[in-house]
């Protein structure tokens, strides 16, 4: 067995493979940039390296850094995680030619399964159906076009080379292919370094369904059963379950069987993902699936398969990785139950998916998490900071009942109690995709999300209503009272007692009285989180929405004038509109910042010359810290 891995990754998935590590006894060294610095796979982790600067491509694709960190520690061995260099054949190669152990399938592999039209030959040869399409050398428009009217509108423009959803085009009608075709040609070159394309025959309601293979340096193969993960937003995975809604066992026989015989036709080895397009307009048959792509590393979503299966994946990765055979012949695999994974996200669905950053205020699960029915993988913790150069999923919660519906119920629930204050989130999009009609129904597609518009990305008006309620509670409660004239009873001498409390969201103040309203029964319960005495982050249903309580003394105070702009919250300090010397009138913008998914403008207390400039775009700032100072009346 492997004594020292060196995890070529970051976040989430590094922390995934430290804890299977720690059960097996071996030691673990992880690589940062300098905006991990302070991550959490660095703190978990037995030894770390710095590897440069915070752009990916000085730092986590950087292989000679990698090999460098890996020398200078001891590792004897490196687990590229997924993304990065996961996939990337010639660095595994070079891990190889350094004398380390490679914690994935051979570089020649890789290779095979790495452009599109090449790994679609070899799974035609080895029996496994795919989609008509042209996957010839001629890439000019007229060999491209008329291979196009061959196959028939509409369809798809893929990138040879691609992955992430990216180089890929839908084409309705010829008039549209020239223009689609130099748009995807661009992306390719772009995010590949190659731009050749293939065509595709398109799948008008396509569902996503993947079998997880693994095979051993014996020649074995095996299957642990499909992962259906057709919940996707511009071709990038949301919610993820296995086994598949609504799969017979004769489809799920030859899904698997084709899947085993295109790893064994690569001699494959370690954890791989063979893919699989599905019509979704019609009920799953043996010949209504075809070969998409082969992944090959080990997934985003592998926990579903783990819970379904009692299986380590990342265990296996580790024991074939260092010769052992599979531990588990194909009839031992048991299929017990549903699992379902949902991508925790710090991005703002109702901005168009905006991603955040920033330091995080709370973040967890308001329920027990026992490990079983309930599973939590995340990369970050209240308190650390989500930089603005990787991807933005920072957590994944995965869910597992005896049946299908089970799980989802689970999974509605568990989302309403997930926490995530000082970063934008995606949870409230989460519970809504879980708890609709299609998704319960397993009818959903490929294409549903985009079809479904606001009614996901926008959290509903009783979400925010519940919360200005709940902060509303608070600001009227006795509790604290010392003395009787302390107490919010709405005493008034010569009328009936009113009892109302001043909030704001966004931008917008008012007066409330939660005497006169009512929240629905089935309006999750509200969690709030103080930011400051008078600002609250209250979580309801998954949705996150800032509550202020306008600070009337603080207005007074500016009327009479002051010396400084402090920040009123954490955030980050988008604009600063003054410079030392400046003459400013009271009341003009002098900073511009952004704190819980809103843009803030401070002015200036009073008319006056401003002194020094204590802070610049781009910091991060914490409440009370002084930006600009005006010389002294």
């Amino acid at each position: 067995m492997l004594k020292k891995l060196l995890i070529a990754n970051r976040g989430e998935i590094a922390c995934r493979i430290m804890a299977t590590c720690r059960d097996l006894g071996i030691q673990t060294v992880a690589v940062y940039s300098d905006a991990d610095a302070r991550a959490k796979h660095v703190r978990e982790s037995d030894e770390s390296v710095h590897i440069g600067p915070a752009p990916a491509t000085e730092s986590y694709l950087n292989g000679e850094a990698i090999l460098a960190a890996a020398k200078a520690t001891g590792a004897d061995a490196i687990h590229p995680g997924y993304g990065f260099l996961s996939e990337n054949a010639d660095f595994a190669e070079a891990v190889e030619n350094a004398g380390l152990t490679w914690v994935g399938p051979s570089a020649k592999a890789i290779r095979s399964m790495g452009p599109k039209d090449e790994a679609k030959r070899i799974a035609e040869e080895a029996g496994v159906p795919v989609l008509p399409g042209y996957r010839g050398e001629g890439q000019d428009l007229e060999t491209l076009a008329n291979a196009a009217k061959e196959i028939g509108f509409p369809l798809l423009i893929k990138a040879v080379a691609g992955g992430g959803g990216r180089g890929i085009r839908l084409v309705s009608e010829p008039g549209q292919l020239k223009a689609e075709l130099e748009s995807a040609v661009r992306e390719a070159e772009s995010a590949f370094g190659d731009g050749r394309v293939m065509l595709e025959k398109l799948v008008q309601q396509p569902r996503h369904i993947e079998v997880q293979v693994f095979g051993d340096a014996q020649g074995t193969v095996v299957h642990l059963y499909e992962r259906d993960c057709s919940l996707q937003r511009r071709r990038q995975k949301v919610i993820e379950e296995a086994p598949a809604p609504g799969m017979p066992e004769d489809v799920r026989a030859a899904m698997t069987d084709a899947a085993v015989k295109l790893a064994k036709a690569v001699g494959y080895q370690g954890a791989g993902t063979v893919e699989f397009i599905v019509d979704g307009s019609k009920p799953l048959a043996v010949d209504t699936f075809w070969f998409l792509e082969m992944n090959t590393r080990l997934q985003v979503e592998h926990p579903v398969t783990e819970c379904i299966t009692g299986q380590d994946l990342v265990e296996w990765q580790l024991r074939v990785a260092s010769g052992q055979p599979l531990p588990l012949a194909q009839d031992q695999i048991p299929l017990i139950g549903h699992a379902i994974e949902a991508r925790v996200c710090a991005e703002d669905p109702a901005d168009g998916f905006r991603p955040g950053a920033g330091l995080i205020l709370e973040f967890g699960l308001l329920q027990p998490i026992d490990g079983e029915t309930i599973r939590w993988d995340a990369g970050f913790e209240t308190g650390d900071r989500v930089p603005s150069n990787y991807d933005s999923m920072i957590a994944k919660l995965i869910v597992s009942g005896g049946d299908r519906d089970e799980a989802v119920d689970l999974l509605v629930e568990t989302l309403a109690h997930t926490q995530l204050s000082g970063v934008p989130a995606n949870t409230g999009f989460l519970r809504r995709c879980a708890q609709s009609d299609a998704f319960r129904d397993g009818t959903h597609h490929v294409n549903w999300i985009a079809e479904q518009g606001d009614a996901l990305t926008h959290s509903p008006s009783e979400h925010q209503h519940a919360s200005v309620l709940a902060v509303s509670d608070i600001r009227l409660d006795d509790a604290g009272a010392g003395m009787p004239w302390d107490i919010r009873d709405g005493f008034r001498s010569n009328a009936a007692p009113v009892r109302k409390a001043a909030v704001a969201v966004g931008a917008d103040a008012d007066w409330f009285d939660p005497a006169d309203h009512d929240v629905a029964a089935e309006t999750p319960l509200p969690f709030v989180t103080d930011l400051s005495p008078r600002r609250y982050a209250v979580t309801t249903g998954g949705d996150t929405v800032l509550v202020e309580v306008p600070d009337y003394d603080a207005d007074v105070e500016a009327v009479l004038g002051g010396d400084s702009v402090s920040a009123p919250m954490p955030g980050k300090l988008l604009s600063i509109q003054v410079k030392a010397g400046d003459t400013v009138a009271k009341g003009d913008p002098v900073a511009v910042m952004e704190a819980m998914k809103m843009e803030h403008t401070l002015s200036a207390p009073r008319d006056g010359v401003v002194a020094s400039v204590e802070a610049a775009a781009g910091d991060q700032v914490a409440e009370g810290d002084v930006l600009v100072h005006l010389e002294a009346e």
